[in-house]
C-alpha cells in the first residue's frame, strides 16, 4: 500500500502496556484482558501529541483530523 509510516505490530502487547491500554475488560459477563480502543497522536518530534481514551468510532476521524491540523 506504500503507506508514509511504518506499522506496528505487537502480539506480546508490550507497547500496549506501555501506553496503558491493555486493560480488563468484559463482555456478556466474562473477564479477559485486551486494548482499550485508543488512538495516540504522536508529533513530528515523537512526542505524544494528544491521547483519545475509549473511543467510539462515529465522528471518531473528523475528531482526528482536527487534532492533527492543530500540530
Amino acid at each position: 500500500y506504500s503507506l508514509p509510516f511504518t506499522l506496528l505490530a505487537d502480539p506480546e502487547h508490550e507497547v500496549a502496556e506501555r501506553y496503558g491500554v491493555w486493560k480488563e475488560k468484559s463482555m456478556y459477563g466474562r473477564k479477559y484482558m485486551g486494548v482499550e480502543r485508543t488512538t495516540v497522536i504522536i508529533d513530528a518530534a515523537g512526542r505524544v501529541a494528544r491521547v483519545f481514551s475509549k473511543v467510539k468510532p462515529m465522528g471518531h476521524a473528523q475528531e482526528v483530523e482536527a487534532a492533527l491540523a492543530e500540530l
